[in-house]
This record gives C-alpha cells, structure tokens and sequence, in this order.
C-alpha cells in the first residue's frame, strides 16, 4: 500500500494497525463528523468469557446537532479510565509482556483525557513508539468524500465488520475461548511482545 487514509480510533484494531505498518505513508482524519457505534470509541479485548468491549462515554449535544469527531467531549462524570485499565490488567497481568510495556500504557489511563480526538491522538503516538512504526504520518485539514489516498476509514465500523484473515498467535486466554481475532493491538503486543511489528508486517490482508 502507498498512501492510506484512516480514521484514529480508540485502542486501536490489530487489522487497522496492519494497515498503517503496511503504508508508506499514513493520513489520519481529522475533520469527519462523528458517528455512534464505531471504534472511535471503542475497542474489544480478551477476557475469561470472552471478547470485552471497553466503550468511552462522551457528551452528546441537546439539540441532537452533528458534531465533528475532533469537537467530541468526553464524559469524565464516572471513572471509565479506571476501569478501562482495570480490565486490561485483568485480562493480560498474566501475558508474556504486559509487564514491560505495562508502565507505558497506563500514562493514557492515568491522565485525565477531555477530547475524544486529542485522546485518540495520543493513543497512535505511544502505539507508534512502542512498535518502533516509522511510517510518515500527518492529519487532514479538510473532509473529502473521494480523498486521494486509499481510504481505508471503513476500518472504523464496529457494525457489520468484515472477517479477516489474520494469522493465529497465542493468547493468553486461548484455553477459555479460543482464538480471538481483530482485537486491539494491546491483545497482540502482550501476547507477542517485540515480535508485533513482524506480525504486522507480515499480514496478508486485501483492503478495499
């Protein structure tokens, strides 16, 4: 893949981190108007029963106005940070390398977050440093419906997502469930550790 559009989401998906570790070049949406029911704010990782969706509350509007994903305020009236992190320490504490990278993660738990963006902004920049991603990235100062970049913003759909086909790795919880694919990347690069981005690289995923 050359140049690729994507749209910054919470946590994000192992398929969409594929995406950007295949790219020569990455463009994150920055001027969409926000959509319920996506991975913007959202996320799925393992847990004992199985897939646990870790959702981000936000503030809607009381006029039912669309709002442009960059203006979204996050609700911070219950501590949805802690318990985001409590369910990932839950979930992998028992990993091979929750342990090293455990101290870098819990810097976006632990600062309180107000915008969805600005969040989602700061989440991708920890990513790409943890991987060691050195694929050029800028954000968009204009929506366009036919942008010139394979757009790839589909990848944000939580509704009606397609199946890929991702190598199996090893799960910590495999033996409760079975494999569990498309996570988000914490569910790869705890179980994988700094073969992640050999993982990521190597996938062979036909985008649209």
């Amino acid at each position: 893949m050359k140049e690729i559009l994507l749209l910054p989401t919470y946590l994000p998906s192992i398929v969409q981190m594929v995406a950007v570790a295949q790219a020569e070049r990455v463009v994150f949406e920055a001027e969409d108007n926000y959509q319920k029911q996506t991975y913007r704010n959202r996320a799925y990782i393992a847990h004992s029963n199985g897939r646990l969706l870790l959702n981000i509350p936000i503030k809607h509007t009381k006029d039912g106005q669309r709002q442009k994903t960059k203006d979204i305020v996050l609700e911070n009236s219950f501590p949805w940070q802690k318990e985001h992190w409590k369910s990932l320490q839950t979930a992998y504490r028992t990993s091979p390398y929750f342990e090293y990278y455990e101290d870098d993660l819990a810097t976006v738990f632990q600062k309180t977050a107000t915008t969805l963006f600005q969040y989602n902004k700061e989440i991708f920049e920890l990513f790409y440093e943890l991987l060691g991603l050195e694929t050029p990235y800028e954000w968009t100062t204009e929506y366009l419906k036919n942008p010139p970049q394979q757009d790839l913003r589909y990848l944000a759909q939580a509704k009606r997502e397609p199946e890929y086909d991702l190598d199996v790795y090893t799960q910590v919880l495999e033996a409760h469930h079975g494999f569990l694919p498309n996570l988000s990347i914490i569910d790869l690069l705890c179980n994988e550790g700094p073969n992640t981005l050999t993982y990521l690289e190597s996938q062979k995923i036909q985008f649209k």
